[in-house]
């Protein structure tokens, strides 16, 4: 079973490694939607995959910092795509998720990355 729970941060960002004239290269924002999906049995007890107000508080621990920032500043946001924000907040949430299954970063409302991990992709 895989279950997720969604927030959105508010964040600035430019692209350093487009090419001059692009318009991602300018300073912008975005309401950045973020889905963390975790997977794994039904507890036969409690019947749920893991309690989600867990995964809110592993969100709440890293959302301040990048909430209201601009992702530029932020250590490994460097070059803050979409797909390092899902990287990087892999590397972030993991810890206090061990299950972990998928992450979603909608940079808009038609735009976005999934990730799974090294291993799926």
């Amino acid at each position: 079973m895989e279950i997720f729970k969604e927030f959105t941060i508010e964040a600035a960002h430019w692209l350093p490694n487009v090419p001059e004239g692009h318009k991602c290269r300018r300073l912008h924002g975005h309401s950045f939607r973020l889905r963390v999906y975790v997977s794994g049995p039904v507890d036969p007890l409690l019947g749920w995959v893991v309690d989600f107000g867990d995964i809110r508080a592993a969100i709440r621990v890293i959302e301040d910092e990048i909430d209201h920032r601009c992702l530029n500043d932020v250590e490994g946001l460097e070059n803050p795509t979409s797909e390092n924000l899902a990287r990087w907040l892999w590397q972030k949430l993991l810890p206090a998720l061990p299950a972990l299954s998928r992450i979603e970063v909608f940079e808009t409302c038609t735009s976005g990355c999934s990730y799974q991990g090294e291993l799926g992709g």
